[in-house]
């Protein structure tokens, strides 16, 4: 006997444009895009022109000329996905919110209280869209990967549940691209092997997968194209990590432009480590070409750190590694920096003054003290008076902040 089809992937559609449409009503049924010099987000008027987030404001232009540029309204955003993720929370326990703007649930056993799967996705919607006036699109399916695909399915503003008897019947004609963890630089290299929908992946031996997407994405995706997914619901999920990224576009691989963008995305970093009392071991700088190819460093430190210049100098330290192994390499078009192995207000050993090199990245010395301390104190003073009250000249210098940073903060998991 095949298992029910009870879990929801609920999915609120064009959610950032939807917003600024429910707050404008002179938008609606228009194309508009939230940002500026950089499209954060697009009604689904504009996508029909071929506009999507990430693509630069001149060339979303240059394919919607009709097109509406229009603000954010961060604090709205956080409200209206809190409140949207809240209904599903009055129809089961077990939500796991993976974005500001996408959960899933799994309603097993709820039946007798609120009726069928489908039943509820319906109320859910429906609801959604009485309560808040957003549209949501909702996949119910058997595993958590089969919901988002059909969820993806039912946009903009649908339903579809899949029957457990006729899921491959269901998944196999679909693109590649609808799979969770298949990226652009992914569906190019399936492309260029002729593999265009699930089904044909499926097809292929796993040992091929493997060596044409490497050993772990190769397994995942062989199983994911069967339908093979035994993940359940994870409530109260807290990040093991903290990490930021900046897209550059096409930047010249020079100090002058790496070294401010790492400064910022570290100040991001460190600041919300701080918050939660949080400092990390581990630290990692990705660095990604003009190809999409991108290249990794990481480091491992005895005494964990948590202040923002400490994190900035190693993550410098990692890129000018990455550019010494690369020398070729002239343009890069993305940078991040990530701090993994957390531990919550560790003991602190002092350190003698010995005036060595990174003594002042040392959290135990005098001078790395020191760092924290300051830090602290601008925490404070951006508690009171905003984060733009104060900051960082390095984080600032030569940097394009096309992408606001409350945009950038709607989609970190809490730590």
């Amino acid at each position: 006997m095949e298992p029910a089809a009870t879990i929801l992937h609920a999915d609120l559609d064009a959610f950032y444009a939807s917003v600024e449409q429910l707050l404008n009503p002179e938008l609606r049924g228009k194309p508009i895009a939230v940002g500026g010099g950089v499209v954060l987000a697009a009604s689904y008027e504009a996508k029909a022109f071929g506009v999507h987030g990430g693509m630069s404001g001149w060339a979303a232009k240059e394919l919607c000329p009709e097109l509406i540029f229009t603000g954010g309204h961060f604090e709205e955003y956080q409200r209206l996905g809190d409140a949207a993720i809240g209904i599903l929370d009055d129809y089961t326990p077990l939500v796991e919110r993976i974005s500001i703007d996408e959960a899933f649930a799994d309603v097993a056993g709820c039946e007798h209280l609120f009726g069928s799967p489908e039943t509820i996705a319906r109320t859910v919607r429906a609801r959604v869209r009485a309560e808040l006036g957003l549209p949501i699109s909702v996949g119910v399916a058997r595993t958590k990967h089969l919901a988002k695909i059909a969820s993806q399915v039912a946009k903009p503003d649908g339903l579809v549940v899949v029957d457990p008897v006729r899921e491959l019947e269901f998944l196999h004609p679909l693109p590649v691209s609808l799979m969770w963890g298949v990226g652009p630089v992914t569906e190019g290299k399936l492309e260029d092997e002729g593999i265009l929908t699930i089904g044909q992946l499926a097809e292929q031996r796993n040992e091929w997968v493997q060596r044409i997407l490497g050993h772990a994405a190769g397994e995942k995706l062989s199983a994911l194209a069967w339908n093979r997914d035994p993940r359940g619901i994870v409530t109260n999920q807290r990040a093991r990590s903290a990490g930021a990224q900046s897209a550059l576009g096409k930047k010249p691989f020079i100090e002058r432009i790496y070294r401010p963008t790492l400064h910022h995305l570290a100040d991001r970093i460190a600041s919300r480590l701080r918050v939660k009392s949080w400092h990390g071991h581990t630290i990692t700088a990705r660095v990604r070409f003009r190809d999409l190819r991108a290249v990794t460093r990481s480091i491992t430190i005895d005494q964990p750190i948590s202040a923002t210049v400490s994190l900035a100098e190693i993550a410098e330290d990692l890129v000018r590694v990455v550019q010494a192994d690369h020398p070729d390499e002239r343009t890069i078009t993305l940078l991040a920096i990530s701090v993994a192995q957390l531990e919550r207000d560790p003991l602190v050993q002092l350190e003698l003054p010995l005036d060595l090199a990174d003594d002042a990245r040392r959290p135990g010395t005098r001078r790395g003290a020191s760092r924290l301390s300051a830090d602290r104190a601008m925490d404070a003073v951006r508690i009171r008076f905003g984060r733009e009250a104060i900051g960082y000249a390095s984080a600032t210098l030569e940097l394009d902040r096309s992408v606001p940073d409350a945009f950038r903060g709607l989609a970190e998991k809490p730590l």
